[in-house]
């Protein structure tokens, strides 16, 4: 097989395309980190990202990918014995709970399909049944990639308060942050958990938790062991605990330059470029998904993601050779399934610095892949993907 030449089209979940001018952000050398200059640069980076939350509240930072800050998220919060309730909605959502059971946590889940989002009303139900409040926290997946579904966070909310019950409201937005509306502070939520590699257009290596003062005040009292991801110790006005230690000088340069590209689009006009692309892929799907093969894996239209589309395959196709084929003959990189759609899906991702001629070149693509694969599929998605992107 020929090496490929060109760029690679990076159509994977994570980690998403860096801009060239965030690379060239980090091609500078270290600095030391307590002048002035670099002190005015880092508290910028902490407060341009509350602007991304939409909070008032603390953000904290780590040198981490999304895995560490779910952890900073319960140990910061919980004690051995604590029950928290999560609704199963993907491979994500089933992850964080194993990892808070790792902690001596007791998790309640209520089942899902991992077809469709967070059912509100049972979420709900589930609460009111909890009259004693032992429920310490709600676990949340705001888009879970492995799905292609964002849940309603707005009416988990409205659920959590038509309970009258205080659990904290904690939400995985690492796939949704800046790419789809999120309003931290409007919304209710406690803990918000982000990562660096995706919509912010960053390389992996960072991770957030946004925090309200209510989680702030369940910090006081947590007994989950914790020195390295403990927000408390992260807050004193030292500016070296920020990051316990040598802050991750690049990947702040390159956060910097990150967030300046960000705001100069502006968040809603990212917002609505991404929503654009989702849809074009989902129109390509729609035409490929006449051949009775291939099909959207989410099901409410509502619910259908802005980051990644999830397209499951019939049984009897070779999910990697196609995956192979895409990236060896057209230089496409796309994802497998993951955890139940493992073997069954393959998954365009369309998040973060990406515009409408990189999706159609993604597009067309997967378009070949499928037909050197003999994968059934009527041919025509990148067509109509082009008629809707041109009308939008």
């Amino acid at each position: 097989m020929p090496t490929p030449t060109g760029r690679n089209f990076l159509h994977t979940p994570g980690p998403t395309n860096i801009p060239d001018r965030v690379l060239r952000a980090m091609n500078q050398p270290a600095v030391d980190f307590s002048t002035p200059a670099f002190l005015k640069m880092m508290n910028s980076v902490f407060d341009d990202m509350k602007r991304v939350f939409r909070t008032q509240g603390d953000v904290i930072m780590y040198a981490s990918n999304g895995h560490g800050a779910w952890e900073a998220a319960l140990v910061n919060t919980l004690s051995p014995g604590d029950r928290v309730l999560i609704h199963d909605t993907g491979h994500f959502s089933a992850n964080w709970a194993e990892m808070a059971e790792a902690f001596g946590v007791t998790v309640e889940r209520i089942p899902g399909d991992w077809r469709r989002g967070i059912d509100a009303d049972l979420v709900e139900a589930h609460l009111c049944s909890d009259t004693g409040h032992s429920i310490k926290a709600l676990l949340s997946v705001h888009t879970d990639t492995a799905t292609g579904i964002t849940s309603d966070l707005p009416a988990i909310r409205r659920a959590i308060d038509n309970a009258k019950h205080p659990a904290l409201f904690m939400v995985d937005t690492v796939a949704a942050l800046a790419t789809t509306e999120f309003r931290m502070d409007d919304w209710g939520i406690d803990v918000a958990v982000g990562g660096s590699q995706k919509g912010l257009m960053q390389p992996p290596g960072l991770a957030f938790n946004a925090v309200s003062a209510k989680a702030l005040a369940a910090s006081q009292t947590a007994r989950l062991p914790s020195v390295y991801w403990d927000w408390n110790r992260r807050l004193e006005p030292a500016y070296y605990r920020r990051f316990c230690g040598t802050p991750p000088e690049h990947l702040l340069f390159a956060l910097r330059e990150g967030l300046d590209m960000i705001f100069e689009e502006g968040l809603d006009n990212a917002f609505a470029r991404h929503r654009r692309i989702a849809q074009a892929v989902r129109r390509a799907v729609a035409v490929w998904g006449r051949g009775n093969t291939l099909s959207l894996n989410a099901i409410e239209a509502s619910e259908m993601s802005n980051s990644v589309t999830t397209v499951l395959v019939a049984n009897g196709y070779d999910i990697d050779r196609f995956r192979t084929t895409c990236r060896e003959r057209f230089n496409v990189s796309i994802a497998t399934g993951l955890g139940k759609t493992m073997g069954k899906a393959f998954r365009i991702g369309h998040m973060g610095h990406i515009n409408e001629p990189m999706i159609i070149g993604a597009l067309a693509g997967v378009e070949a892949t499928l037909s050197i694969c003999e994968i059934p599929h009527e041919a025509g998605g990148v067509d109509a993907a082009v008629r809707f992107l041109a009308s939008a």
